[in-house]
């Protein structure tokens, strides 16, 4: 349970020095083995207590029981397909979540695995969409020391203490290690991609050691990120007397974590490369028909380093050798027979067996000595195969082809290359890490927290055509539930056929094929959490995209692309929504979808059947504002006319939701947006505000491309609409929830500013005067921010003016960690600096502080104001990039002329709906010789 003094302290900071000894960081000061002065610390020691989830309140569980009974019965017809629903709030994984998570390795898109601050490695996501949370035991760094004379002998697991699985003591498996870590004085040090541990006298006093983790996770480098790869680097600093011969052992099962661990058929094999690269590769044949693994463990041998491995062992006394024959032999020679390295692939492995293997590097370090020690780790699934869809190549395979050796070439180029990955990420993290305006927490959570574009179930593929065009059958989808495609299209608009082919040639434009190939950087998705298992989920990806914007602006531009492409599609099979029992067709035309799907994606999108997310309020203004704030920021003509007929229809879409002619949208009654609980009536806050910002941004942007009459119409519409939207929500102080006449309707919602947000994120004119934005920030501030636990929690979503907790949903009374973030942005920008970073430091001191909760690299969608969460591992957090954007806002836009363009249109008489006039557009197309007129062929 954790204390009360979470809301009573107040530490902007973690030195160094306070986890480590001045004298033990001197010794590492070189070669990057000292940990940086700013990053997230933990003792090894530290206990990692259960994390508490969330529950609904019995009137909140009385008002979903319908829902309840829908979605379990969803679930199972799912699962009778072999399929995981998308939301599944009835199954809880086996191994119970803790505060034990640490910096994930590898890079974008191929699969992740998380270690542990302890040093296990558990989160395995090799599989898309499927998570194994538990650890492999197995899969540890050990060390064994020696020292002259033979009188000191030092041999540890390099984890502290026992662990839950690892059997009895004195038999043949784990146990019979020496799990002899205390933790006390070694600690961990997190700055996103690397990591560092330091053993300050652990197990030899006389030995100070650093392991230094890197993952390839480079902004702007599209080759390197997507590797599935890490290093782990140790120096040995010997203060001793005595010269002394260390052996770090690496050790590996072979294995995916879950039912996979002991199905057989896994074989390993010994190899030595070029450069003294040697180790094992470790061949996995996954469960379920998924496609296989390979694994690659090596060190590096020096003049100094010798290598060797045991290809082979087991953990039950029936193996050849036995988890205790590795610690017997390492305690007696400090390394394996040579011989090994000659024996070819094993038999394979019996179903039940483990099969694990061990790589050794030994070394003597003189007294007053310096060694450097590097392993690596790489594991290769080239390809990515989902449930219902094609098969595809993964990103990294198009530099290391699929060949099982793959991994060994990466085991390789990492070893050779992980120093200019850290000098690179090193210029990249640098100018943030030393600007003083900026909190010490700020800057390494901000660099934290974007663990989840490794571990956020991420998949990045080539986008050369499928891997196999093989495809599951079908024929069971196409029942009077499910209507082909084709009957609710006319011939020139794109096609999701039967098959869940694209009809290529009725395709208004081709996000990626007309890309030269030094643009093109493949396709990307990203879980929306790994408890909602849904791609790139829009209305969160709303939030979380500064991340990828500031960071790989192509990957970014391409997800902008799908959506538009998606815009302009239709797939007419018929869908149940769970909340209200009816059904509706899976994508309407014109509709943003809410994903890009879950077992087919970019074919078989809207995985999310809560809602018919079609009648949503906020999906197409969040498209339409996300289109312009990228095209300004990059500045790129090509994408801009490539998604301008999608942005034209998804704002002619929106047309049918002004009910009463003002040219403001209105709510429907239902959760209707992002906040899929919370109801809301008439004109909202937060959609109307959304739709004022796309107004304008589309505005806009048709003067940027040419399209002046629709610049002139969106303009009318949004001097129309701002009145309106004025005139029903403004109440001198902030803006109202809503228009209705609910008890909740005068709520103050923190998120009520988005649409400003992204004005200002994207260089336009203010939507509402500045006093009305500092108003209404001011008191999101006083009364959602500091009258939570004295504002050491973040923003609750909802507050009612008397300063309580609007509990009229789930959603209103939870905290969206997200959110808060972005209400931290919206302040940054309207100059309420200190506001902004108070409000999001509430973040940090209940995710990631010591005396918090537990969350770090975990950070959830929610916690409640007892701390309990909400959907671990999710995406929205990614929000705090927006921060940093309004903190250092790009080129493009600071030095876009200060003009505000709406000004700049002129209303011709007439402009009162949405029409087709694309002649202009045409001409700046041909004029940026951008993809000829093809890319107008729609009728939108």
């Amino acid at each position: 349970m954790v204390g009360g003094n979470i809301f009573l302290c107040r530490k902007h900071s973690w030195p160094p020095e306070e986890y480590i000894s001045k004298a033990t960081l001197l010794l590492f000061d070189f070669d990057s083995a000292a940990p940086p002065e700013q990053a997230w610390r933990r003792r090894l020691n530290s206990h990692a207590n259960i994390l508490k989830e969330f529950s609904v309140t019995f009137m909140e569980a009385v008002r979903m029981v319908r829902l309840g009974i829908r979605l379990w019965s969803y679930i199972r017809e799912e699962a009778s397909h072999g399929r995981k629903a998308p939301i599944d709030p009835f199954t809880r994984e086996s191994c119970k979540p803790s505060a034990s998570q640490g910096v994930p390795l590898g890079g974008m898109g191929s699969g992740s695995i998380s270690r542990g601050f302890r040093g296990e490695f558990r989160q395995w996501q090799i599989i898309p969409g499927t998570r194994e949370a538990s650890p492999v035991m197995a899969n540890q760094f050990s060390i064994f020391i020696s020292r002259d004379g033979g009188n000191k002998h030092y041999a540890s697991v390099l984890a502290p203490g026992q662990h839950e699985g690892l059997g009895k003591a004195g038999d043949d498996g784990l146990s019979s290690w020496g799990w002899n870590l205390s933790g006390q004085h070694s600690t961990y040090h997190a700055l996103f991609p690397r990591a560092w541990t330091i053993y300050d006298g652990e197990p030899d006093p006389e030995l100070k050691i650093s392991c230094r983790q890197i993952s390839p996770f480079i902004p702007n480098n599209y080759r390197d990120s997507s590797l599935p790869t890490a290093v782990f680097v140790y120096t040995l600093v010997n203060t001793g007397k005595e010269r002394a011969k260390v052996s770090l052992l690496f050790t590996w099962a072979n294995s995916v974590g879950g039912i996979s661990h002991l199905s057989g058929d896994h074989v390993n094999e010994p190899f030595i490369g070029e450069d003294g690269v040697s180790g094992v590769l470790l061949h996995h044949k996954t469960a379920k028909g998924n496609p296989p693994v390979t694994f690659a463990v090596a060190a590096c041998e020096t003049q100094n380093v010798s290598v060797t491995v045991l290809p082979c062992f087991g953990l039950s006394e029936g193996s050849s050798a036995t988890a205790k024959n590795v610690w017997d032999i390492m305690m007696k020679d400090g390394q394996f027979d040579r011989e090994n390295f000659n024996y070819g692939p094993s038999m394979p492995s019996s179903p039940g067996e483990s099969l694990c293997a061990a790589v050794s590097a030994s070394a003597w370090v003189e007294p007053h000595g310096k060694c450097t020690v590097s392993f690596a780790l790489a594991w290769s699934s080239p390809k990515v195969k989902f449930l219902k869809g094609s098969s595809y190549h993964r990103r990294y395979t198009k530099f290391y082809g699929t060949s099982e050796k793959a991994a060994q070439n990466m085991v390789h180029d990492a070893l050779m290359n992980y120093k200019h990955w850290e000098e690179e990420i090193e210029k990249w993290q640098s100018p943030i890490l030393k600007d003083e305006r900026l909190p010490e927490w700020y800057k390494f959570t901000l660099f934290n927290e974007l663990y989840f574009l490794v571990a956020g179930g991420t998949v990045w593929i080539d986008s050369l055509p499928p891997a196999s065009n093989t495809r599951d059958d079908r024929n069971a989808e196409n029942t009077d539930d499910y209507t082909t495609t084709a009957s609710y299209l006319s011939n020139d608009e794109t096609v999701v056929n039967q098959n869940g082919n694209t009809n290529e040639s009725q395709l208004y434009f081709t996000p990626m094929d007309s890309r030269i190939d030094s643009d093109d950087v493949g396709r990307f998705l990203y879980l929306e959490g790994v408890e909602y298992i849904m791609w790139c989920t829009y209305d969160v990806h709303f939030y979380a995209s500064f991340a990828l914007l500031a960071l790989f602006p192509k990957i970014e531009l391409n997800i902008q692309r799908d959506f538009a492409k998606a815009v302009l599609s239709e797939d007419g099979r018929k869908v149940k929504f769970l909340a209200e029992g009816n059904t509706g067709i899976r994508k309407v035309r014109g509709a943003v979808p809410h994903d890009l799907g879950t077992h087919d994606p970019w074919n078989e999108m809207n995985a999310y059947n809560i809602h018919d997310t079609s009648r949503w309020k906020d999906l197409n203004p969040k498209f339409v504002l996300q289109v312009y704030r990228d095209f300004a920021a990059t500045g790129d003509m090509s994408f801009g006319i490539d998604v301008w007929p999608a942005v034209r229809a998804a704002m002619e879409y929106m047309g049918q939701f002004d009910r009463d002619g003002d040219s403001l949208i209105e709510n429907d009654g239902f959760p209707d947006q992002t906040y899929d609980t919370w109801t809301v009536h008439g004109v909202s806050a937060y959609c109307g505000g959304l739709w004022l910002a796309a107004l304008q941004a589309a505005a806009t942007m048709a003067i940027q491309l040419g399209d002046r009459p629709f610049a002139e119409l969106c303009k009318s519409k949004f001097l129309k609409a701002k009145l309106a939207y004025e005139e029903k929500l403004w109440n001198g102080s902030y803006y109202n929830y809503d228009s209705g006449s609910s008890s909740n309707s005068k709520s103050i919602q923190a998120d009520q500013l988005a649409g400003q947000w992204y004005t200002a994120s994207s260089g336009l004119t203010s939507l509402f005067d500045e006093f009305k934005i500092r108003s209404a920030l001011q008191k999101v501030y006083d009364f959602n921010v500091m009258k939570i636990r004295g504002g050491r929690m973040g923003a609750v979503n909802g507050m009612h003016p008397n300063g309580k907790v609007d509990e009229t949903s789930m959603q209103s009374r939870e905290i969206w960690t997200g959110v808060t973030y972005a209400v931290a942005a919206t302040m940054i920008h309207a100059g309420m600096e200190k506001e902004g970073f108070a409000a999001a430091e509430g973040i940090f001191n209940a995710g990631w502080s010591e005396e918090g909760y537990g969350y770090w690299f975990q950070t959830p969608e929610a916690w409640t104001i007892d701390g309990h969460f909400r959907s671990l591992i999710y995406m929205r957090p990614l929000a705090i990039w927006g921060m940093q954007w309004a903190i250092s806002m790009p080129k493009a836009i600071l030095e876009a002329p200060k003009i505000n363009i709406m000004d700049r249109i002129h209303i011709s008489p007439g402009s009162s709906g949405f029409f087709h006039h694309e002649t202009r557009v045409r001409k700046v197309a041909n004029n940026a010789n951008c993809f000829g007129n093809s890319v107008f062929n729609c009728a939108c």
